[in-house]
């Protein structure tokens, strides 16, 4: 007769212990989210820490890049260098190097600048917007105030104006078709989209995160 309420008691105990084992492994995965999140949250300060830094000089950065050529030509044992501010040659006179400034390259030109090649017209282009966005990321440091959408807006512009010349002059030296895919290199297209996704990156989505029901609503 007393079996039936021991067999009753031990049933009861065994679901008790199963109950804490269920909170205990609860408590586990519970520990092991935190520690996830903790570690997610470690590497998103620590990205956010070196887009910072990277931030902090995308004024000098942009100045830099008025320096980078837009395209560089290896061609028979010769570099060409198209910069913002001219074509640079080592095949110039004896051991020498030759130059070609980009405003007599315009100046003696016999058609008229509307005749020219879409992708010469982009040259200017290229030149101007560089210059804007140095200035806007040098007087944001010098004075503190900058809109860094307008100077990553303005880098993106003028990689794709970079872009647009190094397409140009690779339909003239028959890149994929007469010569190989490395006989112009579009750097300075490179290099600017770089600084812009690097050092205006965040700023930059932020312009596309906020749809017009946001706008509206501030």
């Amino acid at each position: 007769m007393s079996t039936g309420p021991s067999r009753e008691s031990d049933a009861g105990r065994s679901d008790v212990n199963a109950g804490r084992s269920d909170v205990n492994a609860g408590r586990s995965d519970a520990n092991a989210g935190r520690s996830d999140a903790n570690a997610g949250r470690s590497d998103a300060d620590a990205t956010m820490s070196t887009r910072g830094s990277v931030g902090r000089f995308g004024w000098l950065l942009a100045l830099g890049l008025l320096a980078v050529p837009m395209a560089v030509i290896p061609a028979d044992g010769d570099v060409t260098i198209v910069s913002l501010w001219g074509f640079l040659s080592t095949s110039g006179p004896g051991l020498g190097a030759g130059g070609y400034p980009v405003w007599d390259y315009f100046l003696d030109q016999s058609r008229p600048f509307s005749a020219l090649p879409a992708s010469i017209r982009a040259w200017p282009l290229a030149v101007g917007f560089h210059l804007l966005a140095a200035t806007s990321a040098v007087a944001g440091a010098a004075l503190g105030r900058e809109d860094r959408r307008v100077t990553g807006g303005l880098l993106v512009l003028a990689a794709t104006a970079s872009l647009w010349v190094s397409v140009g002059l690779a339909t003239r030296f028959g890149v994929g078709t007469t010569s190989g895919l490395l006989t112009v290199l579009p750097t300075g297209a490179v290099a600017t989209l770089a600084v812009a996704v690097a050092a205006y990156g965040r700023d930059l989505r932020a312009v596309f995160e906020r749809g017009p029901g946001r706008r509206r609503r501030e």
